[in-house]
């Protein structure tokens, strides 16, 4: 079994970490449909591009993830689901008694409660195809902490959580749920803070991403959304058939500390 012909569905794929994992998973031959919440011509030629370098089909489907009825609009929309990428996501930084409200329900929605909205529409489809891979993007945040990010780390710890309670739900079925849990990704928005934190700590490049930006990360090196893609696509093999219920960390020995 290979997952070339499968239908991959990726939330938050129109850049970073979800657009990356997209990429791989058209690279081994699924057809996949991309998300986020923007209706605009540059995510449809996103799709259209990835058509056309990798010979399958890519759709683009609008769906604010804050929104239950959009979550799950979005599976029904795309009329197939073996491959589940739960990805979407936001941050905020505060202290918690500073921490604005509407910034705690909308991480709680957008990170953990859409996970578990298109997971409930997906899996009668996986179902009546027997066949069917979840795949959650978590983070070291689902499995250690940081100051300042309570929103963040109770989503991330609750996909966790969440993953081990589906794969036993299906655990007799040929369904399997994980989550990978990356630390720092070298992502477009993450390059572009690379400049302001040199300016702030007075550092050149690679001392700023070593001493400042990886400091939590022993390998001192980025994870790539290549490598995460690899991950996922390594979920879905034939490999990977009883792996489930469990966390990949792509993490640079982060959460080995």
């Amino acid at each position: 079994m290979t997952i070339s012909g499968k239908t991959a569905v990726v939330t938050g794929s129109n850049s970073g970490i979800g657009l990356g994992v997209a990429r791989e998973l058209a690279r081994a031959g699924a057809r996949v449909v991309l998300n986020s919440f923007t209706d605009r011509d540059e995510d449809h030629a996103i799709a259209a591009e990835m058509a056309k370098e990798f010979g399958v089909e890519v759709r683009y489907i609008q769906a604010d993830m804050s929104k239950a009825e959009e979550c799950r609009g979005l599976i029904e929309k795309a009329g197939a689901c073996d491959i589940l990428v739960n990805n979407a996501g936001i941050q905020h930084v505060a202290p918690i008694d500073q921490f604005p409200t509407d910034k705690w329900d909308a991480i709680i929605a957008i990170n953990l409660s859409s996970a578990f909205h298109t997971t409930a529409a997906a899996l009668p489809i996986m179902r009546a195809a027997g066949w069917g891979r979840v795949v959650n993007i978590a983070s070291a945040h689902g499995l250690t902490a940081s100051p300042y990010k309570s929103a963040y780390v109770a989503a991330k710890h609750g996909i966790v959580g969440m993953t081990k309670a589906v794969a036993l739900e299906t655990a007799e079925e040929p369904i399997t749920c994980n989550a990978v849990c990356p630390g720092y990704v070298l992502t477009p928005l993450v390059e572009a803070q690379i400049p302001d934190t040199m300016e702030k700590y007075n550092m050149g490049r690679d001392e700023v991403i070593k001493k400042v930006m990886l400091e939590r990360q022993p390998s001192r090196e980025f994870a790539t959304v290549e490598q995460l893609g690899g991950t996922v696509n390594f979920l879905c093999s034939d490999a990977a058939a009883q792996i489930t219920g469990t966390t990949i960390s792509v993490d640079g020995g982060w959460t080995a500390l």
